[in-house]
């Protein structure tokens, strides 16, 4: 059988606006220009996406598991409206104190999305827009991906140049339809070099 073709996804910061305050209910995700349609391009060429977060925000009280339900909700509706879809979504309730495996930059999260779907992560490309998850991706294994929305957006080269420096092989792109783009070019070049 072959292993399912696999994207996995930060959220905030790359299907939506970054929040300092966290995303605490439906009306607080916004989209970012393009992402969604990013999804629905992936999926309409068989690729299955899944989002792993962190969402301390529910370890130190300031959202609760319906309010996660409600704006994870919203993200699937707003992202069927496109045509597109995610196949879960992985999350982490701890806080950093809490010393979990599953918050990144542990890969908790990635192993068990690979338990899930019985693959390998070693062809699982993994979209960040943090060192934190950068780093997540380089211990699961994962093909480490950055893209300059959310908080890359924020750091200047010097520091970028520092975590690409700590996480080599990441490939850089300036947002999810750049790396959508990115993906999809690789996988055509890859069926015409057979």
């Amino acid at each position: 059988m072959q292993a399912p073709k696999l994207v996995i996804l930060g959220r905030d910061g790359i299907l939506n606006r970054f929040r300092e305050d966290h995303v605490k209910e439906p009306a607080e995700w916004e989209p970012i220009p393009g992402a969604l349609e990013a999804v629905a391009r992936l999926n309409h060429a068989g690729w299955h996406v899944v989002v792993a977060t962190n969402q301390a925000g529910i370890g130190r009280g300031m959202i609760d598991m319906a309010a996660v339900n409600a704006v994870h909700l919203q993200m699937m509706k707003m992202l069927a409206a496109k045509g597109g879809r995610l196949d879960a979504v992985f999350f982490c309730p701890h806080t950093r104190e809490e010393n979990c495996d599953c918050r990144k930059p542990l890969p908790g999260m990635m192993l068990d999305i690979a338990e899930r779907y019985g693959t390998s992560l070693a062809q699982v490309p993994m979209v960040a827009d943090t060192l934190r998850d950068l780093q997540a991706a380089r211990a699961a294994g994962c093909p480490p991906h950055l893209v300059r929305t959310g908080r890359a957006s924020l750091v200047g080269d010097g520091e970028l140049a520092q975590w690409l420096a700590s996480v080599p092989g990441t490939v850089v792109h300036d947002d999810l339809p750049a790396f959508a783009s990115y993906l999809l070019h690789q996988e055509l070049a890859a069926r015409f070099a057979v």
